[in-house]
């Protein structure tokens, strides 16, 4: 099993999730998070005058899969999320030990 953590800019974040649901993803955790990278913020301008935004608004997908799904996960989050501008966000894989639904008891991959 994988864990695939994804930060992406707001806006995409429907049309990634549209294009995970059609795949056979059921489920992910999203959470609004502020962040930078290689692009360390930028400078706005309000009310005539200009500020430094040193954290950009992101979203993070947490996505729970089996491993043979991982690279199709990955690959169409990429091809989703991508604009071609600085900022278009990070994709990390992650291996998963053990997982649980709590509901039912369902161990590893019967529980995702």
């Amino acid at each position: 099993m994988k864990l695939i953590i994804a930060a992406i800019k707001p806006f995409k974040l429907e049309e990634v999730r549209e294009a995970l649901t059609a795949i056979g993803v059921r489920g992910m955790m999203v959470t609004e998070i502020k962040g930078f990278g290689s692009q360390s913020g930028h400078t706005e301008i309000y009310r005539g005058a200009e500020y430094a935004v040193n954290f950009v608004p992101k979203v993070k997908l947490e996505i729970a899969v089996a491993a043979s799904m991982a690279d199709q996960v990955v690959e169409t989050i990429q091809t989703t999320a991508k604009t071609d501008k600085i900022g278009d966000g990070k994709i990390f894989v992650l291996d998963i030990n053990q997982a649980v639904r709590v509901r039912t008891g369902e161990m590893n991959e019967e529980a995702l």
